[in-house]
C-alpha cells in the first residue's frame, strides 16, 4: 500500500517550519505503511566544494565520535559531524569516490544514504511517529522534503529497502506501487556499470532516472523516457536540489492529491494528511492526471551556508 508525502515551501519565511509542517503529514500516513519510514530534507546549499554524506548504521548506540575521528584521518580532509542516534551526516570537501572507498575498506557496516550539497536522508524500520521522534523531524529546517511510509510487498523490511531511495547527488525518489520489470531495468543498467544495493523495485526506477540525468536529460525528460521503459503501477514523487516532481502511471492506479497555495505545494497519498496545513481551505486542491508530469521549482536561489 504505502504512503507518500511531499512539501515544497515557496515562502522563504516558512523554511524554519519545514519539519513542523511535514511531520504530521508523514505520521498521518502510518495506516498506509508501518514497516519502515523515511524522510529526505533539502537544506540551504553548502559551498560549491562541500558535500553532505548521510549515513546510517543498525546500532542505535553507535560511537559516531570515534567514527568521525577515523573519517577525518582516513579521508584526509576536514569534516563536520552531525549525529542523531543511528544516523549521522559528515560535511566535507573530500571527493565522493574517496569517501565511498574509505567506507568500504574501514566501515562496511555503515550505509551511505545520500550525497549532495543540500540533501539529507533519514530512514529506519518502525512506525512514522517513532522515527519522527527518534530523529527530531519536527525540528528540521529546509526548503522542501519528501517522505514515505512503507508496507513491504515485494522485498525485505529493512532500512536499506526503506524509502526514499537516492542515486547520484541531491536526487531522491519515493514510490507507491509496484514495478513489474525491475530486473530487466536492473540488467540494462548493470551493463553500463551501475551498481545496485538492494533488490527493491523502486531502486531500479530511481537509478534509471538518475542515469538519464547523468546522460544530459532534465528530470522531466528522464521521466518521459521512463514511460517507455518502466512497467507497472506507480506514483513517483521525486526531489532535486531545487524542485519537486510528481508523476503517476498511465492508469493512475495509486492515489495522489496536491494542494497549492502562494506559500507551498503539498503532495500526499490522501487529503487527510494535508488538512492541518495553513491556508488549506483556500488551497487549489486537485488529483493529478495519469502520465502527466507535475514539476514545482523553488522560486529563487538560496545563499550557500558553511
Amino acid at each position: 500500500m504505502c504512503g507518500i508525502v511531499g512539501l515544497l515551501l515557496k515562502n522563504r519565511a516558512w523554511h524554519e517550519q519545514l519539519g513542523e509542517l511535514a511531520t504530521p503529514m508523514l505520521e498521518c500516513m502510518s495506516t498506509r505503511g508501518a514497516d519502515s519510514c523515511g524522510l529526505a530534507v533539502f537544506h540551504r546549499p553548502l559551498p560549491l566544494e562541500k558535500r553532505r554524506f548521510s549515513l546510517y548504521v543498525a546500532d542505535r548506540d553507535y560511537d559516531w565520535q570515534s567514527f568521525h575521528a577515523g573519517f577525518s584521518s582516513g579521508t584526509g580532509g576536514d569534516a563536520r559531524l552531525e549525529s542523531r542516534f543511528n544516523h549521522a551526516t559528515e560535511v566535507t570537501a573530500t571527493p565522493e569516490a574517496d569517501v565511498r572507498g574509505w567506507l568500504r575498506r574501514s566501515h562496511p557496516d555503515v550505509h551511505l544514504l545520500s550525497v549532495g550539497r543540500v540533501i539529507d536522508i533519514f530512514k529506519d524500520e518502525g512506525r512514522p511517529e517513532e522515527i519522527a521522534e527518534r530523529f527530531g523531524f519536527r525540528d528540521l529546517q529546509g526548503t522542501h522534503a519528501v517522505g514515505h511510509t512503507r508496507m513491504a510487498t515485494e522485498s525485505a523490511v529493512s532500512p536499506a529497502h526503506a524509502h526514499p531511495f537516492s542515486a547520484g547527488q541531491d536526487f531522491c525518489l519515493v514510490h507507491n506501487g509496484s514495478l513489474s520489470n525491475p530486473y530487466s531495468v536492473r540488467r540494462r543498467l548493470e551493463r553500463r556499470g551501475i551498481a545496485f544495493e538492494t533488490d527493491n523495485d523502486t531502486e531500479a526506477g530511481c537509478r534509471f532516472l538518475e542515469w538519464r540525468m547523468r546522460e544530459g536529460d532534465t528530470l522531466e525528460q528522464a521521466i518521459e523516457k521512463s514511460f517507455r521503459v518502466l512497467d507497472g503501477f506507480y506514483t513517483f514523487l521525486m526531489a532535486t536540489a531545487d524542485k519537486m516532481v510528481l508523476v503517476r502511471d498511465p492508469f493512475a492506479c495509486k492515489p495522489a492529491v496536491v494542494a497549492e497555495t502562494a506559500d507551498y505545494v503539498a503532495v500526499s497519498s490522501e487529503f487527510r494528511s494535508l488538512a492541518h496545513l495553513p491556508g488549506i481551505r483556500e488551497a487549489d486542491v486537485y488529483e493529478p492526471a495519469p502520465e502527466q508530469i507535475y514539476s514545482w521549482t523553488l522560486s529563487s536561489n538560496l545563499t550557500s551556508r558553511n
